[in-house]
Parts: structure tokens; sequence; C-alpha cells
């Protein structure tokens, strides 16, 4: 069992920043997939980008248009999405979740935490 758990979320202005951190405990994987999701009331789950464990390499959905950067620390089983100039389109629930083996759009995730809230507006 793994369990993920998602921090750094809160309310910004249009144009601020937030850096989010998903923490990874429990089970041990030594090739996962870790991704970024966020969801809007009344809208679908979208996918905003992932990262694979053995070589670090991101993928980002077409809507990030650079302002999101995914990292991760595999030290300490902790991937981040840091968001710049933010705004109130971007307005969600903010989910990790990570799944054994590389990354590919066909594979699901195993494991996801319980979301973490960002709320953009002036």
């Amino acid at each position: 069992q793994v369990q993920l758990a998602e921090s750094g979320g809160g309310s910004v202005q249009p144009g601020g920043s937030l850096r989010l951190s998903c923490a990874a405990s429990g089970d041990t994987l030594n090739t996962y997939c870790m991704a970024w999701f966020r969801q809007a009331p009344g809208q679908e789950r979208e996918r905003i980008g992932d990262i694979e464990s053995v070589v670090g390499s991101t993928t980002y959905a077409d809507f990030v248009k650079g302002r999101f950067t995914i990292s991760l620390d595999t030290a300490q089983r902790t991937q981040y999405l840091e968001m710049n100039n933010l705004q109130p389109i971007d307005t969600a629930i903010y989910y990790c979740g990570i799944g054994g083996g590389r990354c590919h759009p066909k594979r699901g995730f195993n494991y996801w935490g319980h979301g973490t809230r960002v709320n953009v507006t002036s």
C-alpha cells in the first residue's frame, strides 16, 4: 500500500504563484509514475502532467502552456507542482496519483491523494 498526501494549496490573486507537494509513504516502488490532476466544480477531472521516477522525464497537458513545472525528489518520495501566473480558471482541487511502472496514457494509477484546494480570485 502507498499513501499520498497533497499540501500547499490555498488562495492566491491572479498572477500569483503556488507550489504544491505530494508526499508518498508506505511501500516503496522502484519504478513508478507520479502525476497531477485537477477538478473544478461541475467539471471532469483534467490531467495536468506526470513525471517518471527512472529518468525524470515529464509530460504536460496543452493548457499548461509553460506556466506549471513538475519535479520529483526521489529521496524524499515527493512530487512537486510549481504553478506561476495563476488565473481564475485554475481554481480547482488538485490531486496527485501514483502507479507502478513507466508513465503511459493508457496506464492507470493505483493510489490517490485526498486533494488540496487552489482558489484564484481577486
